[in-house]
């Protein structure tokens, strides 16, 4: 088991099952109150938290007092954008009675793909949680079709996950976990309390949701649980519909753990490591010192560049005797980061005419 106490920053993502009553369409507010309690509680001992909520569609769809059929595209997205705006109204007003403050972000698929889209969503996660700030993270249905859609809020998490570098990914879902079969058709299935691997036979125990609203089923946590676990971060399936479903899940409430083999910064570090480089930076005797003493890579301290590449491209770095140092994730462009090098980092905005970042190479962006 990855115990919560460990963790310095969690992705709980709710799903629309426990978030919106089935009958009434409308939101659970006792539900989400008793999760709020939650939150404010994993704050309160200096865990970062991130909430990926699904609800937009089904609030929009009440709101819009539209029927159960299916939705096309169109109106599914019109619900969504209607939807959207009390989903994030409700985490706000919940959250601050603790005063925890909160913001809204909607991703697609493609800001997962696009080197420089997930950089910018890298970047402003890691500032909103270094403001104390609880991200609200939601599929940005109102433009996402379908061939650049997670589809589920399952994948999303885990890639958010993945994303902020979390070390608990937590499925608040309609089911304890993950069974040898399907627990609702045979009374002997037995739940699996740890994976420590997802092998195919797992993977023949996953089966379908059996909610009336959500589109994950378990198949979607298992391709959830192989994105989390591969970037270092243990995930939990656990029944959310309880009130305070973290706490009940530290006080041992039933769950599925799948552990990763290694902590999220050395997952984060083995893949740059593993990437191909698209250029190279020279750097002199102070810049090595610093890399080697877990420090950034600063402009003032490059001598040359070699190589066209762009930012959020893996860049290899060379002591000025050609020896490579390190790999790292560059900032900025080989042509704006020509015009920059050898310069102080609070000359950057005069030089590029913008406030770029202050490293060429991030401390967390570099693999030695």
């Amino acid at each position: 088991m990855a115990p919560l106490t460990k963790a310095k920053r969690i992705v709980i993502k709710v799903g629309s099952t426990l978030l919106v009553d089935k009958n009434s369409g409308d939101l659970n507010l006792s539900w989400l109150d008793s999760l709020a309690s939650d939150v404010s509680s994993l704050k309160s001992r200096g865990i970062d938290v991130v909430l990926v909520s699904s609800g937009s569609i089904a609030l929009g769809r009440e709101t819009l007092g539209l029927q159960d059929a299916e939705l096309s595209l169109e109106v599914s997205q019109a619900s969504a954008a209607v939807g959207q705006i009390k989903l994030a109204r409700a985490y706000e007003e919940v959250l601050a009675p603790f005063s925890v403050k909160t913001a809204q972000i909607l991703v697609t698929l493609e800001d997962s793909a696009n080197r420089r889209r997930y950089l910018n969503t890298r970047a402003t996660m890691e500032k909103l949680l270094n403001f104390g700030v609880v991200p609200i993270v939601n599929e940005n249905d109102t433009v996402a079709t379908d061939e650049i859609r997670y589809g589920d809020n399952d994948r999303l998490a885990a890639q958010i996950a993945a994303t902020v570098s979390a070390d608990n990914l937590i499925l608040l879902s309609d089911v304890d976990g993950l069974y040898s079969s399907n627990p609702l058709t045979n009374p002997n299935a037995k739940r699996l309390n740890v994976i420590k691997e997802i092998t195919p036979e797992i993977e023949e125990m996953a089966g379908e949701g059996v909610s009336g609203i959500s589109k994950g089923g378990m198949i979607t946590k298992l391709m959830a649980a192989r994105t989390a676990t591969q970037a270092g971060c243990a995930m939990v399936i656990t029944k959310g519909d309880v009130s305070n479903p973290i706490m009940a899940l530290e006080q041992g409430a039933n769950c599925t753990w799948f552990t990763p083999h290694v902590d999220p910064q050395t997952a984060r570090k083995r893949w740059i490591s593993s990437q191909k480089s698209i250029g190279k930076l020279i750097i002199d005797p102070g810049a090595t010192k610093a890399l080697f003493d877990r420090n950034s890579l600063l402009p003032i301290g490059v001598t040359g560049i070699e190589g066209n590449f762009s930012r959020g491209d893996i860049v290899s770095i060379h002591s000025n005797k050609g020896r490579e140092l390190a790999k790292g994730i560059s900032a900025y462009s080989a042509l704006e980061a020509k015009l920059i090098i050898g310069q102080n980092s609070n000359e950057i905005e005069n030089i590029l005419g913008y406030a770029g970042r202050a490293a060429l190479v991030h401390r967390d962006d570099l693999a030695i």
